[in-house]
């Protein structure tokens, strides 16, 4: 079974459309490049919240760790249309 992160974002909901496009069009690829998958996304545009969950088959940590050091990451987020203001990152298991 996979190991799964959840990622809650809190960023002004008034950039929340750029956000998202920006995370389909340029993160998820970079991610899928280091062997994620996303298992869902959610976004709150009035609450300004985006919630979503990522899988990796393998060892999370290990992949994790050279996906966040790597160049592509850094390359993907100088393009980033706006910062999220918190994060809330998690380890979660998957019950349904």
């Amino acid at each position: 079974m996979a190991s799964v992160q959840l990622r809650r974002y809190e960023l002004p909901a008034e950039d929340m459309s750029a956000f998202v496009d920006w995370w389909h069009t340029t993160l998820v690829p970079v991610r899928a490049a280091f062997g994620f998958t996303v298992v869902f996304a959610c976004a709150d545009h009035t609450g300004g919240e985006f919630t979503w969950a990522v899988a990796h088959d393998g060892d999370f940590a290990a992949a994790e760790a050279t996906y966040v050091t790597s160049p592509e990451r850094t390359a993907a987020l100088a393009s980033v249309p706006t910062h999220t203001t918190a994060q809330h990152i998690s380890m979660v298991d998957q019950v349904l």
